[in-house]
């Protein structure tokens, strides 16, 4: 059994990202959410580095704000410059930092370029696995 403090997040963390750009229509972002049952998507730049996230909470937002169909971009509703993790950094820290913030997604990076993303998702699945360290 591993101890929680000796679990790092990318043990945890899906490594099967789905991007978009600043530019993506808010529409095309969010089929790429429905088309691959996922809840966030990270905003990368033109050379792949992370300047923000846009989760289904946004839609909200964009929904109440927005004409639907506005061809309204991306950029207006992500999180900019949204708090990151590192792969080594450990689980029961980030899991602090969520829910101080009220976080369900922290994407993953190593510098600049996400390698993965972590959610309440993984960690529910962690709980419920049966190599989860006992109290």
């Amino acid at each position: 059994m591993d101890d929680i403090d000796d679990v790092f997040v990318a043990r945890l963390m899906t490594s099967e990202l789905h991007t978009v750009t600043p530019d993506t229509l808010v529409e095309d972002a969010a089929a790429v959410l429905l088309d691959n049952d996922i809840s966030s998507a990270l905003v990368v730049d033109d050379d792949g580095g992370l300047v923000g996230i846009l989760t289904t909470t946004d839609f909200v937002d964009i929904v109440a704000k927005s004409q639907p169909k506005a061809e309204t971009t991306v950029e207006r509703y992500m999180t900019r410059d949204p708090i990151t993790a590192g792969a080594q950094d450990s689980v029961a820290a980030v899991a602090a930092t969520m829910v101080e913030h009220g976080f369900h997604h922290v994407p993953v990076v190593d510098g600049d370029t996400p390698i993965g993303i972590i959610t309440t998702s993984d960690f529910a699945a962690y709980v419920s696995s049966p190599d989860a360290p006992s109290p």
